[in-house]
């Protein structure tokens, strides 16, 4: 039996019947995973944890149906994003989580609330306290985040030491003749899992669609006045080869990069655990990168 078999009839069936078919209770399983109400892996067994995240759905989905699927149930497992599920209140507060989910109201950006949901960003020019630097050229000044927003609160699964910018070496040496590669301010739904690099291979994000970048075609470190330019370029999420913390080196060509090795594995451990990915493996991944004088300004502690 499928979902759409149920669409137009009169069919209701328990939660034991649905429990005696397999490949129904795969598929109810794969879409409740994709809406975050259910973690991986879709086993084919539809016990307490299952029925209860079906019952969590017809509740939100209102469906009027309990204890057993039927034709409306069916329909909205079928046709609901996760995106359509209501959502608690965010509760903000002055914490650094909360500040950077107000930025991201403030610019209409996306914003995943949920457990296992994961908001990735970048902050330019922030120190690991939270304070501004000079966000000096060539240096890992940039943090690196990862927030998720359980019953309305944000908190921060975790921070590391990163760049948003290319180093000296391809700034002066860029691989592209209309300059080196300086993302755009903004969010992007653009990257998923997989491998960069060649040598030194490793896991990382990568980039799968078009984003914008300034082109530093003057070679002066900033992106005033540089021409943008939008597209596929390779600009990854990766390791920075623990390069010192004052000398990017070769570790960015304009890719989001964390400096340590270590730091990069907790990172791509943490995102494979978010539950759209787990429910689809080529799952876009959204990454928001914002200027840290333009945050503070913005959102003041």
């Amino acid at each position: 039996m499928r979902l759409q078999d149920f669409l137009g009839t009169q069919e209701k069936w328990n939660f034991e019947a649905i429990a005696q078919d397999i490949d129904l209770t795969r598929q109810i399983q794969v879409l409740l995973i994709g809406l975050g109400l259910l973690d991986a892996p879709a086993d084919g067994k539809f016990g307490p944890v299952s029925a209860a995240a079906l019952k969590e759905f017809q509740e939100l989905t209102k469906s009027g149906e309990k204890d057993y699927l039927g034709a409306v149930t069916a329909k909205n497992l079928i046709e609901t994003k996760p995106e359509d599920l209501p959502q608690p209140p965010l509760k903000l507060s002055n914490s650094i989580a909360s500040r950077i989910i107000k930025y991201l109201q403030l610019k209409d950006y996306q914003i995943s609330i949920g457990a296992k949901q994961y908001n990735i960003v970048y902050i330019e020019g922030m120190n690991e306290d939270w304070t501004l630097n000079s966000d000096t050229p060539n240096q890992f000044n940039d943090r690196r985040i990862v927030i998720e927003i359980v019953e309305g609160v944000p908190k921060i699964v975790n921070h590391w030491q990163a760049t948003t910018e290319p180093g000296s070496h391809y700034t002066y040496n860029p691989m592209n003749s209309r300059g080196a590669a300086r993302i755009k301010f903004g969010q992007y739904k653009a990257w998923a899992v997989g491998f960069h690099g060649n040598a030194d291979r490793h896991e990382a994000l990568v980039q799968v669609e078009p984003i914008t970048v300034h082109r530093d075609f003057d070679k002066n470190f900033i992106r005033t006045g540089d021409k943008l330019d939008t597209g596929l370029f390779a600009i990854n999420q990766h390791w920075g080869y623990d390069a010192p913390a004052n000398d990017i080196k070769t570790a960015s060509a304009g890719c989001l990069v964390g400096r340590r090795r270590d730091g990069h594995r907790e990172f791509m451990s943490i995102i494979k655990q978010d539950r759209r990915y787990l429910a689809n493996k080529d799952y876009k991944f959204y990454t928001t990168i914002i200027p840290g004088n333009d945050f503070v300004k913005t959102v003041p502690g």
